[in-house]
């Protein structure tokens, strides 16, 4: 039988792994800092153990069979444990070693959160952290399947297996190229939003959401919008506002470094107050990991409140 034969051994799992990430044995091989011949006797071991072929092997390349497709998941989070075990056991000697997961589905967060990280690491030099940017449906999977030790999301998420902190709020406000007649006004009616070119977020997108409830207290709905463009990245928007083509709402995190550099203006809509709140999540129960934990509640010392008040200043 097959489970009598199979020994788990790390080193093949990770040899197949790295191969199936990159569908080549000599880049897997480059990676791993072993010669080919090895990580292929390695693979050759695993598919001899397992009784199947995990590979289908062509001049372009490498493909994963059905049995690869199904040990893909499983090797993958095997892995993660294994990690999160040698990180477990080295915190018990009181130093702060191995990898810190953090998927962000937050724009705002991605401004904030990177500088935060760097500081964290700056003090414990052990930690090698990785943001995961990802869509906003990803991120609780993320979390529950142990690919991610924390999670920031940009509305609460109701779910009995995860717990959550507020992270940091920011304002949403409107963006106007510096040569848009609005740009030197004190502030607009919200009316007069329906009669200037629109460009929007995508439909998951938290500033999105916040912006059509606000709108919503003023009768004024996707419809009444002179919508003409949608993108996925704020970036984008900034750069299409910033070229004169229409006005959005973007978060003040976001538009900061393009204000500064008087390419777009913020203006005052009257009456819209659009503030979000950003949340930190981790898995209730989860294995013990100590750089997370101490991450954790990292994001609300005293010394760090710097990186949040100057981004909104201007």
């Amino acid at each position: 039988m097959i489970v009598e034969k199979f020994t788990m051994d790390i080193r093949k799992l990770e040899a197949f792994l790295r191969a199936a990430e990159t569908s080549s044995l000599s880049e897997a091989s480059k990676q791993l800092h072993l010669s080919q011949p090895a990580l292929s006797h390695q693979i050759k071991l695993l598919e001899e153990e397992l009784e199947v072929q995990l590979f289908i092997r062509s001049n372009t390349g490498l493909k994963l069979t059905e049995a690869g497709q199904l040990l893909l998941p499983w090797a993958q989070r095997l892995l993660h444990d294994t990690n999160n075990l040698k990180d477990m056991m080295s915190s018990l000697q009181h130093v702060f070693v191995g990898d810190l997961r953090i998927a962000c589905s937050s724009t705002s967060g991605k401004y904030i959160l990177p500088l935060l990280v760097a500081r964290f690491c700056s003090h414990h030099s052990g930690v090698r952290a990785h943001i995961l940017s990802c869509r906003p449906d990803y991120t609780v999977p993320s979390l529950l399947e142990g690919e991610a030790h924390l999670g920031i999301v940009s509305s609460e998420v109701n779910n009995s297996s995860l717990e959550s902190q507020e992270f940091f709020r920011d304002s949403i406000n409107l963006i106007v190229s510096s040569n848009h007649p609005w740009a030197s006004r004190t502030s607009v009616d919200a009316s007069e939003i329906t009669q200037e070119p629109m460009i929007l977020r995508e439909a998951t997108s938290g500033t999105r959401r916040v912006m059509m409830e606000e709108l919503a207290k003023f009768d004024i709905s996707l419809d009444d919008l002179k919508i003409f463009l949608e993108l996925g990245n704020v970036e984008a928007v900034m750069e299409v506002v910033a070229e004169g083509f229409g006005i959005s709402f973007v978060s003040d995190l976001a538009s900061y470094c393009m204000r500064q550099l008087k390419r777009v203006v913020k203006v005052k809509v009257d009456g819209l107050n659009m503030q979000r709140v950003n949340f930190m999540m981790r898995k209730r129960n989860a294995p013990p990991h100590r750089a997370s934990n101490v991450f954790w509640g990292f994001i609300h010392a005293p010394e760090n409140a710097d990186i949040l008040i100057t981004r909104h200043i201007a």
